[in-house]
């Protein structure tokens, strides 16, 4: 009999040492998840700041090509203005200076040169929005001119 305690005695130590070595085991499985875990959560916040960083640096780029393109836009319609005050003189030296004709040459010359200057002065981004206050002081005859430019473009494209 006591060799049964001692054998149970030795089980109950033996049951006890695994028992020790199972939490040993289950809270060194833990402390890993853990730390993989905040790994992981490490480089998905970094992966994300990066992210954050590649797209502000995009949009920057885009508006400064969208900037870009747009003083460029506004170049051209520059250069648009002076080579109708240039066709203005050009009008106003050549062609007649008398009668009927010398009038109507004047007035081409003085409508082309009034054009020029206006489109040099507002650029394309002045006359948009002169488009815009004619089409909302005038909503009805604006939308009978889209209509009939409609109705022109839909005619010419379909032949």
């Amino acid at each position: 009999m006591a060799q049964t305690t001692t054998n149970k005695n030795q089980g109950n130590a033996s049951a006890d040492q695994a028992r020790h070595e199972a939490n040993t085991a289950a809270n060194k499985a833990s402390d890993a998840l853990t730390h993989a875990g905040q790994a992981v959560s490490s480089a998905a916040t970094a992966a994300g700041q990066k992210a954050s960083e590649l797209a502000s640096a995009a949009t920057h780029r885009a508006g400064e090509i969208a900037s870009s393109v747009g003083h460029r836009a506004d170049d051209a319609v520059g250069s648009v203005g002076a080579g109708a005050r240039s066709l203005a003189d050009t009008v106003r030296q050549q062609g007649p200076r008398e009668g009927m004709l010398g009038n109507a040459t004047q007035a081409v010359a003085s409508g082309l040169d009034q054009a020029g200057r206006y489109i040099e002065d507002k650029q394309l981004s002045g006359m948009a929005d002169d488009v815009g206050g004619m089409i909302k002081a005038h909503p009805i005859p604006a939308v009978m001119i889209a209509l009939g430019v409609g109705f022109l473009l839909g005619r010419a494209l379909r032949d």
